[in-house]
């Protein structure tokens, strides 16, 4: 399965009308995780006015989604937030923005930009990343042949992710789902059969 997610966290802060809005998005891989960080932020932001969040996780085996108004007009702030982590493609996302206020009401309209706006910054600087399921094989093969396989793989889309020297050089390979095998198959081309090939686990990335 491949999805879009957050690199790391990512915050912003916008004044709207003497309002402070903070916003925190952070990658998490769980509905767990996801829950952790709006508490740590609401532990942090205690004296807010509202810690408004939203949540989508999405790992091809759990789905949770989530968002809460924290005391806002209902649908004005954490149904904003969550539709910007929906506009965006992303999953395995969780949102906060704390909101301190500044003494004007900022009516409706104002409240579903100030949250979206401050949900999307704080994404954007939290940085986007696509993650996408890869497979790893292993590829031994005599010294005078290293030139030939290193270029090989790096020129078809495979990385080098592990290296070991002894009598032979052992590389561990890893390439996008189904990418693997036409990648081996070059390689005992390229090298005409001088090479010993292990496929081994699939893991996201």
């Amino acid at each position: 399965m491949e999805y879009k997610t957050l690199k790391g966290l990512g915050t912003a802060q916008l004044i709207i009308k003497k309002s402070v809005f903070i916003g925190y998005a952070s990658p998490a891989s769980t509905e767990e995780e996801a829950k952790e960080f709006i508490a740590r932020i609401k532990a942090h932001h205690s004296d807010a006015t509202h810690n408004v969040s939203a949540y989508l996780i999405n790992d091809g085996k759990n789905f949770a989604v989530r968002y809460d108004d924290d005391g806002e007009p209902k649908g004005s702030a954490g149904k904003p937030v969550l539709k910007v982590i929906q506009n965006k493609g992303l999953s395995n996302v969780v949102v906060v923005v704390t909101r301190y206020f500044g003494g004007i009401k900022l009516g409706y309209g104002g409240l579903v930009k100030a949250y979206s706006d401050a949900a999307s910054l704080a994404i954007e600087n939290a940085g986007i990343v696509e993650v996408h399921e890869t497979e790893r094989f292993e590829v031994t093969f005599p010294y005078n042949l290293f030139h030939t396989v290193r270029s090989t793989i790096e020129e078809n889309g495979g990385r080098v992710v592990g290296e070991e020297y002894g009598e032979l050089v052992k590389f561990t390979v890893e390439t996008r789902k189904g990418e693997a095998e036409p990648l081996m198959e070059l390689l005992t081309e390229r090298t005409r059969g001088r090479v010993r090939l292990r496929p081994l686990f699939m893991r996201s990335v």
